[in-house]
């Protein structure tokens, strides 16, 4: 599956569009992260549980989204992007999407 941020694919033909594919995970932070998390913040600097967490947030959407374009008949997915967002005060949504082709090289 190729995968890009640009909206065309240069050395390839698109054969076909299949629209819009997408890859979903809401993530639970534990307390004890939390906790963790609010005592260094405040005296700054990384948040590792937190950024565990969200890089494989991003993995399992991403992989959501894969599965979502090979079951459509694509090989490669455009304008690739992520999104995020809280869900209350201890969840996190993560999005992957982008838009589903059939393409050919030249």
């Amino acid at each position: 599956m190729i995968i890009s941020t640009m909206n065309d694919l240069p050395g390839y033909e698109i054969e076909e569009v299949f629209g819009e594919v997408f890859g979903l995970t809401v993530r639970s932070r534990n307390v004890g992260s939390q906790i963790g998390a609010s005592l260094k913040s405040l005296v700054g600097g990384e948040l590792k549980g937190m950024t565990k967490m969200l890089a494989e947030g991003r993995a399992h959407a991403s992989q959501r989204l894969v599965e979502e374009a090979e079951a459509r008949g694509a090989n490669a997915v455009l304008a690739f992007r992520f999104d995020t967002s809280e869900l209350g005060t201890t969840w996190t949504e993560i999005c992957a999407y982008g838009t589903a082709v059939r393409a050919r090289k030249r």
